[in-house]
């Protein structure tokens, strides 16, 4: 009710619609009606999906200007601000260190 409160009547927007369906396609695994400790870990921290795969390949993707899939030393300064809010840099810490690939 926080979000949205249907005190019309009226029919429900088209995010409330596909909320309802990932809930309860997606998060209520066992389909109680609810999600209790172990559905909030799978939806948290789920077995099937690399974060740091998918922070490296998000900025290669978006700082790779010539689309080679490598970055230069001038990539990454060009877009030193993505890196540094990163969490696969350690945001930014691990930039200072000596790394022979950069």
């Amino acid at each position: 009710a926080d979000m949205f409160a249907n005190e019309e009547g009226g029919p429900e927007p088209d995010w409330v619609i596909t909320e309802r369906e990932q809930f309860s396609d997606f998060r209520d695994l066992n389909k109680d009606g609810k999600m209790d400790k172990d559905e909030i870990q799978h939806w948290i921290l789920p077995q099937d999906y690399d974060h740091a795969l998918a922070e490296a390949r998000h900025l290669v993707h978006e700082s790779d200007v010539d689309k080679d899939q490598k970055l230069t030393k001038e990539e990454v300064l060009d877009n030193w601000n993505m890196f540094v809010g990163s969490q696969a840099t350690n945001y930014g810490e691990d930039l200072t260190r000596n790394h022979d690939e950069l």
